[in-house]
């Protein structure tokens, strides 16, 4: 099958340091790679990748401080996109809504995975304008905000367990990874933290977006002697971090469309303790892999009852649910399902025209 995979030019595939979706069309894209496929990727000039690389930028935007508008290099990716369009059998889109137009103006299949959160009033005029787009959730809960959608199956995010490894003994401190933004809540894991009266470990980045959020309640905090921020951690380091934690704490506060740090930390064999916002019950098993959990207080209250869980019963669970190979798995039904009913309607149509 010949398949192009279009990535965000945020950040390069695969993220140097923090990255989540980058990070997944990585996976996939080698999995896919490695099933033979031929598999041509479009991202940022620095990715690394066995596939064929088409360059839209020099390197992933995130780090190159002259960057001011990235739109525009969006907008060249996919006119590079529609150029070779007639190469593939199937164009697997990553960057969201920017790609809808483009899917009318090319006869190849489009399938477009949506990455992010889909409440925002504006997205449900454009979802609705494109009602023929074909749609891949990352979860079920993320579908809610826009049931009526064109969805063709739900696909977790899986990950390299590889990259990961099991730790059966637990660490003596509580972890926090990935961004500092008014929706993840740092604070909450701070509170949790001097609550149960243990270390926090702090890996995590902060946006241009977030700089205020990080100055005023966040970085105050900072100060106290059980609270340790370590800043923004590459893969390796993220491995370590992750599988010597007692637990990782996700104490969310907004529609969480998968959290692929909490699947991480699983694969560690670390538990997690998580809001029971979006995705979450989905993707912890309650009481098994960690606790899904309504209020801070239930939070607080978990963090004594880690002990109970199997590390090696998280890491199973990351294996049999959350890996690549799935991943892949998933994918490459729904891309035989797009050809498959491609083919009909064509030959449909063929029908329809002779008569």
């Amino acid at each position: 099958m010949r398949i192009a995979q279009v990535a965000p030019l945020y950040e390069s595939v695969p993220p140097k340091l923090y990255g989540g979706t980058e990070r997944v069309v990585y996976g996939l894209t080698e999995e896919l790679v490695r099933r033979g496929h031929d598999v041509v990727l479009f991202a940022s000039g620095d990715s690394r990748t066995s596939a064929r690389l088409v360059p839209c930028c020099p390197e992933g935007l995130r780090l190159n401080p002259d960057v001011r508008d990235y739109v525009a290099y969006t907008i060249r990716e996919l006119g590079r996109v529609s150029q070779m369009a007639a190469e593939f059998d199937i164009i697997h889109n990553h960057i969201d809504y920017f790609a809808f137009p483009y899917s009318r103006l090319i006869r190849t299949p489009l399938v477009t995975t949506t990455h992010g959160r889909l409440d925002l009033p504006e997205l449900s005029e454009v979802f609705a304008d494109f009602a023929e787009v074909q749609l891949v959730s990352i979860s079920d809960a993320q579908r809610a905000p826009l049931p009526s959608a064109n969805w063709l199956a739900t696909v977790y995010n899986g990950i390299e367990l590889r990259n990961f490894t099991l730790r059966d003994r637990p660490g003596d401190y509580l972890a926090f990874l990935g961004r500092i933004a008014p929706e993840k809540r740092l604070d909450r894991a701070i509170e949790i933290a001097r609550a149960a009266e243990m270390p926090l470990k702090i890996a995590a980045k902060v946006d241009p977006a977030d700089r205020d959020y990080f100055t005023h309640a966040i970085k105050p905090f900072l100060r106290h002697p059980s609270i340790e921020y370590l800043g923004e951690i590459d893969e390796a380091q993220k491995d370590e971090f992750l599988g010597n934690a007692y637990a990782y704490l996700f104490p969310i506060d907004w529609p969480e469309p998968f959290g692929i740090t909490v699947v991480e930390a699983m694969a560690c064999g670390t538990p997690v303790i998580a809001m029971a916002h979006g995705s979450v019950p989905e993707v912890v098993a309650h009481e098994q892999t960690g606790f899904v959990c309504r209020t801070i207080a239930d939070m607080i209250r978990a963090v004594e009852e880690v002990p109970r869980i199997d590390r090696s019963l998280c890491r199973r669970w990351v294996a049999e649910r959350f890996s690549v190979e799935r991943m892949a798995d998933g994918y490459e039904a729904v891309y035989r399902d797009v050809l498959a009913e491609t083919l009909v309607a064509g030959e449909t149509a063929t029908e329809t025209t002779q008569t």
